[in-house]
Parts: C-alpha cells; structure tokens; sequence
C-alpha cells in the first residue's frame, strides 16, 4: 500500500496548546524486527498520510523504540511539523536489556536526557509519568512537580501521566496542573471504565485524554481463539462479545477495528487515539479505518444487542447504562 497524503485533524491540549493529531502512532513495536529501513518507512508514511503525533517510551524494547523513531526523523529530514511525546519512571540500559523504576528527581532527569539523546532531539514536546501504579507517593512528591518546573522553564513542552488505569489519573488531575491524560485500555467498546470519572475530570479541568488501547491488545482487532485482552489470554465470555460486536460492524460493511478505532474517538474527553503499527500496511488500515463513516444506524444495533459498554459514547452523541 503507497501511503496517501490526507489531513488528520488536530486537537491541542491543556495550558500548553500542545497540538496533537487526532491520531497519533504509538511506537511500541516501531522496531521489533530490528528493521531500521521499515521503522522509517513507517514514520515517513504516517507523515504522509496527515499523522502527527507519535508516543514513545525508554521502556519500549528497552530504548530501541526512541532510537528508531530518532533514526527515522533524522534520515526524513525536512523538520516535519510533529509533535513527540516520550517517559520517565524507569531507567534502561540498552547494552544490558536491563531495567529499574525510579521516579526521583534524579531519576526523572536521567531518563529524559537519555531519552533526547536516542531520539536526537533537544527538546520533547510531552513528558507522561509512566505507569507509576505502586509508585503513587514518589510520583507526586518528585516525578510530577519536577516535571511541571520543566515545563515552566520551557525544557518539555506539556506534562501527563500514562497508565493502565483510571484512578490514579483521576487524583493526579485533581491534585496537580496536568495538561494531558495518556489511558490505555480503559476507554474501549468493552471497558469504558474511565468514561465515569476521569473524563469528567478532565473536561472540568482542560486536561486533553489521549486513548491507547482500543483494541485491547487486540481482541478488538481479530477476535480470534488466539486474541488477547490486556495483555492475557482473552476469556471465552469476551470473545463472544467482540465476536458478536464483529456480526454486527460485517452487516454494516465494517471491520470490528473500525469501529473499535472509531469508539475510542467519539468522545468528546478524547483529544487523540494512538494506535501501534508494525508496518506501513498495518499502519495504512488504521489510517483507512480512521477516515470510514460509521453510520448512526451500526451504534444504534450494538445497543440493541446489549454491546456497549457503561459509559460509552458514539460519535452520535448517544450514551449507554450498558448491561
């Protein structure tokens, strides 16, 4: 597939105004095959084709996803108008695979030196606190304030925090000046457990959401006997319901990613929705799938089939109690 130039409209985030596609490419796998030539083909492509926002982390292949979205900008040249988003929390070394959490100041300070150097940059335009769930007291006392006095200073761009969960977000937007929320799998057509709190929150507070994980880890994706769900094997109970989810997207001419991509957009908490791509196939599908219509009528049946999920939003406007 030969990527298509299009526009992805942009969204800006907190007091910031950070700009950030509507959707944006996660690089966890950028570099999984240890292709430099693909990752770059990859990064060029989403360019081309209007995206403009791309999420690393150090933990990501153990510093190898920075230094393949680095290597990548650097061979394309040209200063693309992009913005970066990368982490703190945990320290690698990429000679060793090795890895500890450290969320002190020091710490902080480390990682983000470290990662500007693999991404060839010297400046990154978010910083997100990364999965600090059994780190909560040491990312609020140091992790957070140090890099809110970064970004006064004008060293980072914008402040979040990214998690697997809901709750910790929601009191680190209650208790600090955050301008971005990174929630993966938490807002999803079968966990929108976030939708109750923390969407909330952040709409009170003008704190941009960015959605990961709308397909779960991938029965979203492919509910296949081999699909996974956060990351494990997926339970029979829910792969009948991404199966039954999938019945209805077909008899609308529609891919169960479609509108799983497109769930994880709608509402109105949601400033962008990051997928990750291996190739720029892949990539291609997610880009295709991001421009479909999804009509009114597809929303309408998945309520009636009892497939939403609690707190759910359509692009209609629509809500659900869910069952």
């Amino acid at each position: 597939m030969s990527p298509t130039r299009r526009t992805i409209e942009r969204a800006r985030v907190g007091a910031s105004r950070t700009p950030l596609s509507r959707l944006g490419l996660g690089t966890a796998k950028l570099n999984n095959r240890d292709d430099q030539a693909e990752a770059t083909r990859v990064v060029a492509a989403a360019i081309e084709m209007g995206v403009s926002y791309f999420d690393t982390a150090p933990f990501y292949e153990i510093g190898q996803a920075e230094l393949a979205l680095g290597a990548a900008l650097s061979e394309i040249g040209g200063n693309p108008d992009i913005t970066i988003s990368t982490k703190v929390g945990r320290i690698v070394d990429p000679a060793t695979g090795a890895w500890h959490y450290d969320f002190s100041r020091d710490g902080v300070l480390r990682s983000l030196e470290s990662s500007l150097g693999r991404l060839q940059r010297d400046h990154v335009d978010i910083v997100y606190v990364h999965d600090p769930d059994d780190h909560a007291g040491e990312a609020s006392a140091t992790a957070i304030p140090t890099l809110l006095e970064l970004r006064d200073e004008g060293v980072i761009g914008a402040v979040g925090v990214g998690m697997n969960q809901w709750q910790l977000p929601l009191e680190f937007v209650r208790n600090f000046d955050l301008d971005v929320i990174l929630i993966a799998g938490r807002y999803s057509l079968l966990d929108a457990s976030a939708a109750a709190e923390l969407f909330p929150a952040c709409l009170e507070r003008g704190v941009g959401v960015v959605v990961g994980g709308v397909f779960n880890s991938g029965i979203l994706a492919d509910p296949s006997d081999a699909a996974t769900f956060a990351y494990r094997p997926a339970a029979a109970d829910l792969l009948e319901k991404a199966r039954a989810m999938q019945t209805v997207a077909a008899r609308h001419g529609l891919a169960l990613a479609d509108v799983a991509q497109a769930f994880g957009a709608a509402h109105p908490a949601s400033t962008s929705v990051l997928v990750g791509v291996t190739d720029v196939e892949q990539l291609g599908r997610n880009v295709d799938a991001w421009h479909k219509h999804i009509p009114a009528q597809l929303w309408l049946d998945l309520e009636a089939a009892g497939l939403l999920p609690a707190g759910g939003l359509s692009p209609q406007g629509q809500t659900w109690d869910g069952q």
